[in-house]
Formats: structure tokens, sequence, C-alpha cells
């Protein structure tokens, strides 16, 4: 079994070391991208007839994505180094990076009424490419928010607070939409990139929710009793987060 180094900015950089086979598992994930890609062509008839002609700008289009969530993986990483060497602790526990599936992008394309091209979903669906941040607290999600935002590279497009303001189904999560660069061979290409902020426990929740909710076939009064009992779950996890926070901060305040 491998040890990990004990100083908090040693394990934080042997995380961003570890970074370095991003490049290989993008080449992995290209593959299993155009292979799904043949198997979802049946996704709509104009969707899999646009595929048809234009696999080779797709599967181009797909690669930038890619490489964005390449690029905003490793700011994060390089942000939780530099807050284990500041603040002696990391405030990610975990990064995962998805890209929205051919099924997925025909049926937003054609729910949201836009034209059914390779154009249309690099103008038009901002949440191809998706970057998860899970952090330790809660104040975390705003510091690294903030960090993030502050660089000269990085463009803000949307921001939807779900922690100050949750969804009815108790969900809690900051969304930022932004912009980077990618530097290509011969080009500089912008390329939005949804990113996902929460805490262990949101995380936790959002997972099971999923399950709890989606995967049943329940009569209609007992699937309200399911969402009535899965909010008031989302604030009970809610308040664990708040006193983790609250014990943190008064650790904090004890060492100083």
């Amino acid at each position: 079994m491998t040890t990990l180094p004990n100083r908090p900015f040693d394990y934080a950089l042997a995380r961003l070391d570890g970074g370095s086979s991003a490049l290989d598992a993008v080449h992995k994930r290209r593959e299993d991208f155009a292979t799904q890609i043949m198997s979802h062509l049946a996704a709509s008839d104009e969707f899999s007839e646009m595929m048809r002609r234009n696999i080779a700008p797709f599967r181009r289009l797909m690669t930038y994505y890619e490489c964005a969530m390449m690029e905003m993986e490793t700011k994060f990483r390089v942000l939780d180094a530099e807050f284990g060497l500041q603040h002696d602790r990391n405030p990610i526990e975990s990064i995962k990076t998805r890209l929205k599936s051919t099924d997925s992008l025909a049926k937003k394309l054609t729910r949201k009424g836009f034209p059914i091209t390779v154009e249309s979903v690099e103008k038009n669906i901002f949440d191809v490419a998706g970057v998860r941040i899970v952090c330790t607290f809660p104040e975390d999600i705003f510091t690294l928010a903030d960090a993030l935002l502050a660089q000269d590279d990085v463009t803000l497009i949307e921001r939807r607070d779900y922690v100050a303001a949750p969804k009815e189904s108790g969900y809690r999560s900051l969304h930022l939409i932004v912009e980077i660069p990618i530097f290509l061979e011969h080009e500089k290409r912008l390329v939005k990139v949804e990113v996902q902020l929460r805490t262990i426990s949101m995380n936790f929740w959002a997972s099971l929710e999923h399950q709890l909710r989606y995967k049943k076939n329940l009569p209609e009064a007992e699937a309200a009793a399911v969402a009535t009992e899965l909010a008031n779950l989302a604030d009970a996890a809610a308040d664990l987060d708040a006193r983790m926070q609250a014990l943190r901060n008064f650790l904090d305040e004890e060492r100083d």
C-alpha cells in the first residue's frame, strides 16, 4: 500500500503530480466517446443524420471540451496545493469530470428548439464539459470559487447559487459557467465549462437522491412522501455542514 506524505502541502503536490496521467485518460475517453457516438446514433433521426455528416468535426469539438476539463482540473489542483501551503490543510476532497453524452445533447437541443448542428452544440449548450469539485467545508466552496474567478483567463458566464437558495428538492451546490482558453498547435480557443462546487454531504445527498427518486416507480402519494423526506434529509445535511464549519472556525481561532 502506498503511504501518502504526512504534510498537507506535500499531499497536495502528490495529487498535483498525479494529474500528469490526465493526457492518457483523454486519449482513452476519446476512444470511448467515439464508441458512444456510434452506439447512440439512434437518439433522434435528425441528430443521427447530423452526426453521420459531421463525425470528424464533432469528435474534434469534444476533444476541445476534454482539453478544457483538463485545464480546469489543473487550476483547482494548483489552488488546492497553494491552500495546503498557506493553511496546513487541503480544501478539495475530490475532482470529477464528465462530458455530456450524445443522448443528452440530442435531447437538450431538441427540447430547447436549437438547430441540430455541431456549431449549435458549441454556441447553445454551456454544460457539455463539467467539472465537479467536492470540498471539505462550506466556506471552501466560495473561497475556491472566488480564487478561480479572480484568474485573468477565466470569464464568468453564469452563476447559480443553490447553497444560498436551495432547490425545492433540497439540492445544494454552487454552479458556475465559465469560459477559459485552451491552447492548440496553431490557435487559442475559448471553451465553456460548467463547474459545480459542493461539500461532501451535499454530494452524498445529491448522489443518493438521484437513485432514490428516479429509480423507483412509486404511486403519487408515496412519491410525495419520499420527496418530503429527501428535503428533510437535505436540511439535516446542511445542518451538519454548518456545525462542522463552526467547529472548524473555533479550532482555527484557538490556534491563532
